[in-house]
């Protein structure tokens, strides 16, 4: 039992620092997003609590720390407002439904997370090419950045003469801003200067507690956490262990109108948590030079979520600037996020008053220092390097990521890279031509992918009316790659044909050449079948072939 517990805590020390550390950086990020979605902050901390506990236990990879994230929170507040209204209208109207729509919804959220990993949609995040993963870092950076700009101001709730509450951002002024700047600088400072004394004790906790030190014993009036709660509307931390949330199921109605009303926002969220989770996990590999599992991490993050929302906490997901915290702080194994969440727990439940003190500067001063790290200042240096679509598609996601969502700016970039790949390709294709001595015969060798990019391309190449009356197209050295292209292929076979000459194909891929027989049967006249046709294999993992690798062809 020992040596299975060092396995698995083989950075004990560093992991249980690092987990206090990324706690105390945690409580005003998420109370920040709970006043967003316009919710209880305990729900989310709750929230928080849970997803982090599961997913560092059964999560896909050690070091990342999950919560109830922004991305998560800013879609569901369409669904609580709505949800409100909707009780108002039943025949017992219910104040508060728009909680118990939410509590549903991340249940639901929980579940097509859960089947993401079962059918294994995790692998899908490979498809996303790196310059998205530059641009999602560099947008998430500048997002969080100007997130923390907003704490130099207090919340002011606001009645409008229609009755809607609302909180106003008030920004600080005179001695107070000046303090707020100092204490955050202050904070910098020590976790950039103490690594190069020392590395024995955590930068970014040591700075939290020396900042909360002269602040509680030099009597300091500046906002903390505690008045940072009471102004959004929070009466404190103090809260009561999670247990299952038994009015959801009372007060909830149980039919295909809540499922229609949930749905969309469950399934956005689930895509959106998939995605940050599982890019957050892929800079973790790099950072670490590890490989994670992504489809446990969906399974994990679906099964947070889903108990979340069964003990009353909001939904949430991979949080990258929690997660660069703990690795920066030297958490790499599952008991930094085990720490973090037991931690989480322990100050709502025992040391509310205490971590109250803890000025809002200090974590101002970590989540500065996080973005620094975060940023991948490198793209300044290689964006005139690279090719002028990737470096257009870094700005775009970037762009996007801080304006509209972190999901929206992943798929605009994916669709981006995509034309991109597609366009390079569609002027890839070639053909070789070669007339016979005889001058009957006329061959065309074609080079490259035969796709729906090349297949305007691909037509041009031919001479129906002036070619001889026999034509060969030999695709060898082509890639017939989908159904665009195997029309392309039927067309100019009926072209050449309605012109009375004759034309084979030879070398076509034994996949396409069944679905051309299925097209039509005189294919069988006009493919030939030649011992050296090419065979395309695709497998997920190399040593999976039946055999070495050199033995195939690929084209």
């Amino acid at each position: 039992m020992t040596d299975f517990i060092r396995k698995i805590t083989p950075n004990s020390k560093d992991d249980i620092l690092a987990g206090i550390t990324v706690s105390l950086a945690m409580i005003p990020e998420v109370v920040a997003f709970a006043f967003v979605a316009q919710i209880d902050p305990l729900v989310a901390l709750s929230g928080a609590f849970i997803i982090g506990l599961i997913t560092a236990v059964f999560g896909g990879r050690p070091g990342l720390i999950s919560g109830a994230a922004g991305a998560v929170a800013v879609i569901f507040v369409h669904l609580i407002s709505e949800g409100h209204t909707k009780g108002m209208l039943f025949n017992q109207p219910i104040e508060n439904m728009g909680y118990f729509y939410l509590l549903a919804a991340v249940i639901l959220m929980g579940i097509i997370q859960i089947l993401a990993g079962v059918f294994k949609l995790g692998r899908f995040v490979r498809l996303i090419p790196h310059p998205v993963m530059l641009g999602f870092v560099n947008g998430l950076a500048i997002v969080i950045f100007m997130a923390q700009v907003r704490m130099f101001s207090h919340k002011q709730l606001n009645i409008t003469a229609e009755g809607v509450k609302e909180y106003l951002n008030i920004p600080m002024q005179g001695g107070e801003l000046w303090t707020m700047i100092a204490l955050v600088a202050l904070t910098m400072g020590i976790i950039w200067l103490l690594p190069k004394i020392t590395t024995k004790l955590p930068a970014a906790l040591t700075a939290i507690l020396v900042t909360t030190g002269i602040v509680v014993f030099g009597g300091l009036d500046v906002s903390t956490v505690g008045s940072y709660i009471v102004e959004g509307g929070g009466n404190g931390l103090k809260g009561e262990f999670p247990t299952p949330n038994l009015e959801l199921w009372q007060n909830l109605p149980f039919n295909l109108d809540t499922l229609k009303f949930i749905l969309p926002y469950a399934f956005l969220a689930a895509s959106v948590g998939l995605i940050e989770s599982l890019m957050t996990m892929n800079l973790v590999d790099e950072l670490t030079e590890t490989r994670g599992n992504g489809n446990r991490e969906c399974i994990a993050q679906g099964a947070g979520n889903m108990i979340s929302g069964l003990f009353g906490g909001t939904g949430g997901c991979g949080m990258i600037g929690q997660t660069v915290i703990n690795i920066n702080a030297g958490g790499r194994g599952r008991l930094s996020g085990i720490m973090m969440a037991v931690t989480l727990l322990t100050f709502i439940l025992f040391t509310d008053k205490y971590i109250e003190q803890v000025p809002i500067a200090a974590l101002v001063g970590v989540m500065f220092m996080m973005v620094i790290e975060t940023f991948a200042w490198s793209s300044f240096r290689i964006i005139r390097k690279i090719p002028v679509a990737d470096a257009v598609v870094l700005v775009i996601v970037s762009a996007v990521t801080v304006i509209y969502d972190l999901a929206i700016a992943v798929f605009v970039g994916v669709i981006i890279s995509a034309l991109a790949f597609a366009w390079e390709n569609a002027k890839r294709i070639r053909a070789r031509k070669r007339i016979s001595d005889d001058g009957k015969t006329k061959t065309y060798e074609i080079w490259g992918p035969l796709f729906f990019g090349s297949i305007t391309a691909f037509n041009e190449k031919f001479d129906v009316k002036n070619d001889p009356d026999e034509v060969i197209i030999d695709f060898v050295e082509s890639r017939v790659s989908d159904h665009s292209a195997l029309e392309a292929i039927f067309n100019l076979v009926q072209k050449y044909e309605a012109e009375g000459k004759t034309i084979k194909l030879k070398h076509l891929s034994e996949d396409c050449k069944v679905i051309l027989y299925k097209a039509s049967p005189k294919f069988k006249e006009v493919i030939i079948e030649a011992v050296d046709d090419p065979r395309y294999h695709l497998a997920e993992n190399p040593e999976e072939f039946p055999k070495p690798l050199s033995e195939y062809k690929f084209f």
